[in-house]
């Protein structure tokens, strides 16, 4: 959002944010007007409001922000149903940004993130249709859920599924490379590309030598007791690589890992400047390391601990682009094979660099605002 906000108002748009108070300092910086959106305890927190009960309240809040502002078009994350709420009960015309691949499948697809590869064959693809019924079960509660928050504010009912996406216009930040083929892509579905932003942070000198350069780069919101990153460690202690590694400020966890002689460890580092150095990223598969790291031309080892990152590992291996390490073999001896596959193979870096030179040439911020004054223009 920050990244898209940035390139809006970098073209003379009045861009409003509405986020967290932790992130003004940064959405202020890159020219952008801060909101405070309003923050719940939800489900599982106690005492808390269940998410579809939050999303109404939070919606009811953010309608004055709407007068105020007289927008030509709220965005909405896909997670953040309270704003795409208030734009309906303005009747505003309401985009979506997606900022993973698209979670929504076709017949004989795998379910969304059970880190499961597209099947090759037609026995594959009969074996998942037989989950679609429980599938379409959970999505039709989710629509019924939805529903009834918008007829709370005063909104008809959505016939469709997956109403938390706009079919207005949905700007679907990931690589083309990652998306499965479909029989057919909607006319509000627009794959923009990754659209990157971080946090401010200088250099970090990695481990002196000329042996392959290898970042760990565990989740900042997954597997806090850095079973991952122990791993890692462990594993590549005695392998002819340089590792630099990042708690990525979980705690200081940093003080009892034991860090081999070959290994750096620091609790924060940038991406956009240590990618481009590095041969390999071992990971937590969350989208924005992947993305990172594919636009930066580097093969992964993708362990993904929770939520969409099973799913992103599927698409990595899918693309050929890097090795999936489920979590059951997340430990030293797994680490280090996998590192030891990607780099004996030139195919996987290979494969990553041509997602490079696509994303050198496709900015997916200017896409995305490309793709969003188009909507505005006729809406």
């Amino acid at each position: 959002m920050i990244a898209l906000g940035r390139e809006l108002a970098a073209r003379g748009h009045e861009v409003v944010l509405q986020t967290w108070e932790k992130w003004r300092p940064f959405v202020e910086a890159e020219g952008m007007r801060f909101d405070r959106a309003p923050e719940y305890a939800v489900f599982p927190t106690s005492p808390a409001l269940k998410p579809y009960q939050a999303a109404v309240r939070a919606a009811e809040e953010t309608v004055p922000l709407i007068r105020e502002l007289d927008p030509h078009a709220v965005v909405a994350d896909i997670l953040t149903l309270a704003a795409a709420l208030a734009a309906g009960m303005e009747r505003r015309p309401w985009a979506t940004l997606v900022p993973h691949v698209l979670p929504t499948g076709e017949p004989g697809w795998p379910l969304y993130s059970t880190g499961a590869r597209l099947p090759r064959t037609a026995v594959g693809r009969r074996f998942w249709r037989l989950f679609e019924p429980l599938a379409m079960r959970g999505a039709l509660q989710g629509r019924e859920e939805l529903n009834e928050a918008r007829r709370r504010v005063g909104l008809p009912p959505f016939e469709h599924v997956h109403g938390g996406t706009s079919r207005e216009l949905a700007l679907i930040a990931t690589f083309p490379q990652l998306e499965y083929p479909r029989e057919r892509w909607e006319p509000w579905m627009k794959v923009t590309g990754p659209l990157f932003w971080e946090q401010p942070y200088g250099d970090v000198e990695p481990p002196p030598g000329d042996d392959p350069l290898v970042l760990i780069a565990p989740s900042t919101s997954q597997d806090p007791e850095q079973r991952m990153l122990r791993a890692a460690l462990a594993g590549l202690a005695d392998e002819p690589v340089r590792v630099l590694a990042s708690t990525n400020r979980q705690d200081a966890e940093e003080r009892r890992l034991p860090v081999p002689a070959n290994a750096r460890l620091v609790d924060w580092l940038s991406y956009s400047r240590t990618m481009p150095l590095c041969d390999a990223v071992v990971c937590h598969a969350g989208h924005g390391t992947v993305a990172r790291g594919l636009s930066c031309g580097v093969p992964l080892v993708a362990c993904p601990a929770a939520g969409d990152m099973g799913e992103n590992t599927a698409r990595v291996a899918w693309a050929g682009v890097g090795v999936g390490l489920p979590r059951r073999l997340t430990s030293p001896r797994g680490v280090r094979l996998a590192v030891r596959k990607l780099l004996a193979d030139p195919a996987y870096r290979e494969r990553a660099q041509e997602i490079a030179h696509w994303s050198a040439e496709h900015d997916g911020a200017a896409c995305a605002a490309d793709e969003l004054e188009r909507f505005v223009s006729l809406s």
